[in-house]
């Protein structure tokens, strides 16, 4: 299958064009930067801007199946994210392409419960109810016959090529600088993280099976386990003994008053104050068991990629951190 991925130099977008290059598809990979990135031989790189619908159409025009994985900062979502994925639909459309959705958890809110397709979208924060609206949107296009669409949905994520992660931020970044990690929220509370190659797998699964269509699926991960179990895997790793801070919400809300994405990041306390799991049954009783990544041997992959990373920067790149959700 020719298959297009949009915003394909993000974290998830790299990693699902990996991942299908690697299933024998061939992968176009579109965003703004795709020139000047490295990619693995069969990724044919697309300069395209997804704020423009015609650039959007141009790189799907040969393509049996588009991934909408492209995003935007937190400051952006209100007013740029609807854009976009409309233009995914229409470019998809346009030439009878499936069109695969990277989506969150965030129209679910945070129940306290393992999340579930069944899960009714009940957020209440703007950015839960935004996404939502969203993945009906997308649904919609699907049952009016604009075109065939599904949905995946993931957790945080943190892996190689994951920078903007949030446990990358506050744990892995900063244990491999020698400075101290930080919990974010609540060290104590279960939480599913996928790991990028796992999820991208699961993405790969959407792409390759039309049956996927007209639902939003959500995609296996390891067991979910706490921030503090997942620090202390990482300092087992690297031989540190030094006890983790934590980002707590009073600091995320003085944080707030002068940095505009960690004031939007306020609305994302509740999914880590209280237990935030997924159930992924529906999804491996359909497509049959994911192959998914232990934890430890996840974080020694992430933890080799960022030491990679800094020596690639040198010098006068060490040091320099900042709290990302």
């Amino acid at each position: 299958m020719h298959i297009t991925v949009l915003g394909a130099t993000g974290g998830i977008g790299r990693a699902i064009a990996t991942e299908l290059v690697g299933r024998g598809h061939a992968v176009a990979a579109a965003s703004r930067s795709a020139a000047a990135t490295s990619w693995p031989t069969g990724v044919q790189a697309l300069t395209t801007d997804l704020r423009d619908p015609a650039s959007t159409a141009a790189a799907c025009r040969d393509a049996d199946v588009v991934v909408m994985a492209a995003q935007v900062p937190y400051t952006g979502w209100a007013t740029e994210l609807t854009p976009l994925f409309d233009a995914a639909v229409d470019a998809a459309s346009a030439v009878e392409a499936r069109l695969v959705i990277v989506d969150n958890l965030y129209g679910y809110g945070s129940p306290g419960t393992p999340l579930t397709e069944d899960t009714p979208q009940a957020a209440t924060t703007r950015k839960g109810r935004l996404r939502a609206a969203l993945g009906r949107r997308m649904l919609d296009a699907h049952a009016q016959g604009r075109c065939r669409v599904s949905i995946g949905r993931f957790s945080d994520y943190y892996g190689p090529e994951g920078p903007n992660s949030l446990l990358y931020q506050v744990g892995v970044k900063p244990a491999v600088a020698g400075r101290r990690m930080r919990t974010f929220i609540a060290g104590d509370q279960p939480h599913t993280f996928h790991y990028l190659p796992d999820a991208a797998r699961g993405f790969a699964v959407l792409a390759e099976r039309p049956e996927a269509d007209g639902a939003a699926w959500i995609l296996p991960a390891a067991p979910a386990r706490t921030q503090g179990d997942l620090l202390a895997l990482l300092a087992d790793q690297l031989g540190t003994t030094r006890r983790p801070g934590n980002v707590s919400p009073a600091m995320l809300w003085a944080i707030g008053l002068f940095d505009a994405q960690m004031r939007e990041a306020r609305e994302v306390v509740a999914q880590f104050d209280r237990p935030y799991v997924t159930d992924a049954s529906r999804f491996e009783a359909t497509f049959g068991p994911l192959e998914v990544t232990d934890h430890r041997d996840a974080l020694a992959a992430t933890v080799a990629w960022e030491r990679a990373r800094v020596a690639d920067a040198g010098p006068s790149r060490r040091g320099r951190t900042e709290v990302a959700a």
